[in-house]
């Protein structure tokens, strides 16, 4: 018998975040596996009316492909699932990680190819031209980072999953207005000194429209060339199947010039991916008070509360949430604004988003 939260889960999904109407075509991408959930949404869409599609992969098998890829293979292979994307009105992925290392000795020159054929796919097609959603999914694996129990995991999961997203949306809305006016950004942490302007990119609040689990504010772009100074990642980050640590950039006019990691020659292959790769794509800031705790999932990690996350990759085939947190546990930081102080070690410390913090957002959102 099916968990009836999965149900649920599938018609919040169809519902609320890809809103699927009658006569609408949905694809519902399994990279992993997760029939299961895959079966639940097909049978929301046709109750909507919908026409949904679905690929069923295997990350085994698409690492098989790789180790003996060519540029030239996935050339073809894009020019066949851009076609297919192209006549989809929605999409949903779902993220389901067996293990975190799988991919981790695909060498460099092959994961770029497989870079350079789901940027195009994804960032370019599906992200503009769909109504998506990304969903990430218990597993065993997730389980074991969050240090949690499989049964734990699972009940934390649906939890997350199930929060009253509208109402979320409502609550972020003072900071997507404050972002919305502000010009200079100025962070501060340890090793970490960053300027840089935000003044007309366009700002967003997530949440639950384009990820599930979701809960942050920010902005689509930075001024390209107003990045200066350093930044000091120190939230561990899983990117094509290696753990990376203590990744550190510096910037000059908008472009990473320095950068090192404990893998720092992985590191710098991809950021060579392309021009736009050593550019950045997003600045957001973290809401999700019911996420504490990094569990290898860029998909949750993101959206802890008290971090921030400044994304490498701008019109590149790279999109990579790297993570700062701002916790007292983590070395503190702070945020400003136009020289007004909003966040410090990861409170909000200006009126208009007290509310915003930990404790205050649980007891909104009612979870507790």
């Amino acid at each position: 018998m099916r968990d009836p939260r999965i149900t649920k889960l599938a018609q919040n999904l169809i519902q609320y975040s890809v809103q699927l109407q009658a006569g609408e075509k949905l694809l519902i991408d399994l990279p992993n596996g997760g029939e299961e959930i895959a079966t639940a949404l097909v049978e929301e869409a046709y109750r909507v009316g919908g026409i949904p599609f679905v690929n069923l992969e295997s990350e085994v098998i698409r690492k098989a492909l790789l180790l003996g890829a060519t540029k030239e293979q996935y050339e073809y292979q894009l020019k066949y699932d851009l076609e297919r994307m192209k006549d989809m009105d929605a999409y949903i992925g779902v993220r389901k990680v067996d293990n975190l290392y799988q991919m981790s000795d695909v060498p460099s020159d092959k994961m770029k190819i497989y870079t350079e054929y789901s940027g195009p796919l994804h960032a370019k097609e599906r992200c503009q031209n769909t109504k998506w959603c990304i969903l990430g999914y218990p597993t065993n694996s997730f389980a074991q980072t969050a240090h949690m129990s499989t049964q734990a995991f699972e009940d934390y999961y649906f939890n997350v999953c199930a929060l009253d997203y509208a109402k979320f949306h409502e609550l972020m809305k003072p900071l997507h207005d404050l972002m919305d006016k502000t010009d200079k950004v100025h962070i501060i942490a340890p090793g970490t000194d960053l300027t840089f302007s935000i003044k007309d990119c366009w700002t967003s609040i997530c949440s639950g429209r384009w990820n599930i689990p979701d809960g942050e504010v920010g902005m689509a772009g930075v001024v390209t060339d107003s990045v200066n100074g350093t930044i000091a990642y120190n939230v561990p980050s899983n990117y094509q199947g290696t753990i990376f640590t203590d990744v550190k950039f510096k910037f000059k006019d908008g472009k990473i010039v320095e950068a090192t990691a404990n893998e720092t020659e992985k590191l710098n292959a991809i950021l060579d991916t392309d021009e736009g790769a050593r550019y950045i794509c997003e600045f957001s800031l973290g809401t999700n008070p019911f996420m504490e705790q990094p569990i290898y999932n860029t998909l949750f990690d993101e959206k802890m509360i008290g971090t921030m996350h400044f994304t490498p990759g701008h019109n590149s085939a790279i999109h990579w949430d790297l993570i700062q947190s701002h916790k007292p546990q983590d070395g503190g930081g702070e945020i400003w604004f136009d020289g007004v102080l909003i966040r410090k070690d990861g409170e909000f410390v200006v009126k208009e988003l007290l509310h915003l913090n930990k404790e205050a957002l649980k007891k909104a959102l009612s979870m507790e």
